[in-house]
């Protein structure tokens, strides 16, 4: 498989080459020494017979065909040449109609109604078949299982902001906008206090702040309540957040059954009533003009507001999960639980637009206000504004997860793997790229005297190689060791695919059978490709 070092993309017809220096023996390594180490480029590819068509390699996933090994995609037509990167290298020439169909492209021999498959070159004769959930209190949405796709590299994680501990195991992260919110609390919550309390002085902002704090420990005391019922159910969570308008629990896993899933999204606004009435109890010896009676008649009243808020019955609320098991129970999918859920949680946005500051106009919520429009009024509109935009976009998010989760499975390994021809340490790039043009493949695997694979050639690597000095770079120079978390079973899937990649960070994996045989070379850029496409792909 030839590849142009100019524009990075694959000349069809490359099986052969006349030229000894552009492909020298598999058994032989030239060195600088013993040739022109600057020998001329190769010369224009020519047309193999049409008995010499590389076999096709399709995508029934609806993917595009991955490139080959040294490019980054693929044209889309054989005859359709992008422009040069380089300004003094002239264009290749144009295909013609009858130039044999460059390896992957997917096309179909004539008269055939499927592309074909020839078996590959490697030793076993295997080629591929054709073939977070957030929970948000008070906006709270019940844990949201989100797929991610594959990461190509080992990146830190930032944990999303400070750490304060790690109960049950998970970690507990403070974003920097809950500041900003602790802030604006301080802030009103003390201007309440001078109203009531006007002997405080400056010192009413600290016990504003103390409320603040005090406030954010219920939200994650119900946060925890979702954490506890996960890991019971045996969901994995990766952390809870404290953010701005409450808390977020990413629980990575769906729940198996609607009564699961019903009993995950309730136990937190259970837990935020439950403390709302040890608030109660602990205010009834208390004298109310007090500081100790304002502060727990205000975390009484603001844990009602946030199990009253999250009962709400629309996503991405707790009410709309509830919402979304009970439709689940009745219809037997639970798609058809999140569409009804994710409508009414944007019926539900609507309504906190447009009601909310109608409400407060009214006097419903407290004293009406004036006719003319001041500080409150801005504030009451901004606060919709914002709950309503939680609101709608967490909905529309649970449609889209559940959209994927409907896809996910088409995204199997067997399907995603490109052919690969198993190649010696010590092979030429440039022999090890016309083995695989001859053959079909899209990858190289380097293995040992025995057959056993070693290493895998990096697709981004070949890139880097001037097209002239490939004859005498040996493919063990561009592979990369393989790891155990670099081995993936071809028969993975689905979620547990994107899984085993994300455990383990590579561009490319090797892909293998369950008898240990060699499958093909699973490339990270092809599934995320394949991960975005089933995104997009609608029910």
């Amino acid at each position: 498989m030839d590849v142009s070092g100019g524009n990075e993309r694959p000349r069809p017809g490359d099986a052969q080459s006349p030229d000894p220096h552009a492909h020298p023996p598999a058994d032989q390594n030239p060195t600088p020494s013993e040739t022109d180490p600057t020998p001329p480029p190769e010369p224009a590819p020519t047309d193999a017979p049409s008995d010499a068509r590389p076999p096709a390699h399709p995508d029934p996933s609806g993917n595009e065909p991955a490139p080959p090994p040294g490019t980054h995609q693929a044209d889309p037509t054989p005859d359709a040449q992008p422009p040069s990167d380089d300004p003094a290298r002239p264009h290749p020439p144009a295909a013609p109609a009858d130039r044999p169909v460059p390896p992957g492209s997917g096309a179909a021999e004539p008269g055939e109604t499927e592309p074909r498959h020839t078996p590959s070159s490697d030793p076993h004769g295997h080629a591929p078949a054709p073939d977070s959930r957030p929970a948000r209190t008070p906006a709270h949405s019940g844990p949201h299982s989100a797929p991610r796709p594959p990461a190509r590299r080992r990146r830190g994680d930032p944990g999303g902001g400070l750490l304060m501990g790690r109960p049950f195991g998970v970690p507990v992260y403070v974003a920097p906008s809950w500041f900003l919110v602790a802030a604006l609390i301080t802030w009103v919550f003390g201007g309440q206090l001078d109203r009531v309390l006007p002997e405080l002085g400056a010192a009413r902002y600290l016990v504003a702040l103390f409320f603040a704090v005090a406030f954010y420990a219920s939200v994650l005391v119900h946060e925890l309540a979702h954490t506890v019922a996960a890991l019971r159910f045996k969901l994995p969570v990766r952390r809870i957040q404290l953010q701005f308008f409450g808390g977020v629990s990413e629980i990575e896993k769906e729940s198996e059954s609607p009564g699961r899933e019903f009993v995950l999204a309730f136990v937190g606004p259970l837990l935020s009533l439950v403390l709302a009435g040890v608030f109660y109890l602990a205010l009834l010896p208390v004298e109310p003009g007090t500081v100790p009676g304002v502060l727990l008649a205000g975390l009484m009243i603001s844990n009602l507001l946030v199990a009253a808020f999250n009962l709400l019955p629309g996503l991405p609320l707790d009410g709309g999960r509830m919402l979304r098991a009970v439709v689940w129970k009745i219809t037997g999918r639970p798609m058809s639980g999140t569409v009804a859920a994710a409508w009414v949680g944007r019926a539900l946005a609507l309504t906190v637009l447009i009601g909310l500051p109608l409400l407060t106009q009214s006097g419903a919520l407290g004293p009406a206000a004036e006719d003319n429009i001041g500080t409150d009024t801005v504030m009451d509109a901004l606060l919709a504004a914002i709950l309503a935009a939680i609101i709608w976009t967490g909905a529309g998010n649970s449609l889209r997860m559940a959209r994927l989760r409907e896809h996910l499975p088409e995204l199997r390994a067997r399907t995603l793997t490109r052919r690969a021809v198993p190649v010696p340490a010590d092979t030429p790039l440039s022999e090890a790229l016309r083995r695989a043009n001859a053959s079909g493949a899209r990858a190289l695997v380097v293995v040992d005297a025995d057959g056993g694979p070693v290493s895998l050639v990096r697709e981004a690597a070949i890139v880097g190689v001037p097209e002239h000095r490939r004859p005498w770079v040996p493919v063990s120079g561009l592979a990369q060791d393989l790891t155990e978390g670099m081995r993936v079973s071809a028969e993975l899937s689905g979620e547990q695919l994107l899984d085993a990649l994300r455990a383990s960070p590579a561009t490319e994996y090797l892909v293998i059978e369950d008898t240990g045989e060699i499958y093909g070379v699973l490339s990270a850029a092809d599934v995320e490709r394949a991960f975005v496409k089933a995104m997009a792909r609608p029910s």
